[in-house]
């Protein structure tokens, strides 16, 4: 299908880890699974801490990659993957709402923070008046990014505003008169030339070679912001969704996140 980036099949390989054996025997009604994600660091959570150990399990696991954040949902809603990786609850939520999809969440996965990146200053406090800052423009993490820009006092926001649907009507304050350019999530590392900042979700950021020691500010995010594994709603307790779930709350996955993904955020099953 056309909205399908990149397929790989991946082959039962030896890793660096001892794989954990606590993951179910593959459902005998489903052996083969396709699993999408978006480029980055979600794409490499499953590519090497969860397609492993499923295969490990008698599975065939294809991943496709996404880079964009409508198609992998839709994919998912007429049938084209079995389960996805590139989202976090509050914007599953609103957009199963807003396109009248029976998608669920499944389990919680590891987060990268979104970050705010600059190639011309070293400070937001070195911010000038005017400046040009591009954002995320789908509405779930643009509101995420005014949140920051908040946390930072660089902006106010209306008290009585939806903080998971903030929008650029709700800013009340802007002292420093910031200039906000909404862009594709996946084309925002490419604005730092031009933009004085740059604010971007923590996968995007990753997969353009961004360093999470070079952001000016990080976020820290709450339960609403971290990334989830969903599934249509009529497969979630079926036993290869289970099996899903169970993989990403084994001792191997968090050896894996210790070793490849430092500094993530973990999801709540391992804290």
């Amino acid at each position: 299908m056309s909205f399908l980036r990149r397929h790989l099949l991946l082959a039962a390989a030896a890793t660096a880890f001892g794989l954990a054996t606590n993951v179910y025997a593959a459902d005998p009604a489903k052996t083969n699974l396709t699993l999408g994600a978006t480029a980055g660091y979600n794409y490499d959570v499953l590519k090497l801490a969860i397609a492993p150990q499923l295969e490990k399990e008698g599975y065939k696991v294809r991943l496709v990659e996404f880079n964009d954040y409508v198609q992998p949902n839709m994919a998912l809603a007429q049938g084209a993957l079995d389960a996805n990786l590139f989202q976090h609850i509050a914007y599953l939520n609103r957009f199963k709402e807003d396109q009248k999809l029976d998608l669920t969440d499944l389990v919680q996965s590891t987060t990268a923070p979104m970050g705010v990146y600059s190639e011309s200053i070293t400070s937001l406090a070195d911010l000038p008046d005017g400046a040009r800052v591009t954002l995320p423009n789908d509405p779930s993490n643009l509101a995420r990014a005014l949140q920051l820009l908040v946390q930072q006092k660089l902006i106010t926001v209306k008290a009585d505003a939806d903080p998971l649907r903030v929008s650029e009507r709700d800013v009340e304050q802007n002292s420093k008169n910031l200039k906000f350019v909404p862009i594709e999530a996946a084309q925002l590392p490419r604005t730092l030339g031009d933009a004085a900042i740059a604010i971007v979700p923590g996968n995007f950021a990753t997969s353009a070679g961004l360093k999470f020691t070079s952001a000016l500010a990080l976020e820290v995010p709450p339960v609403n912001y971290q990334q989830v594994v969903a599934v249509r709603a009529a497969d979630v307790d079926t036993p290869w969704a289970k099996d899903i779930k169970q993989a990403f709350g084994t001792p191997y996955f968090k050896e894996v996140l210790d070793k490849e993904f430092p500094g993530y955020t973990r999801p709540a099953a391992l804290q």
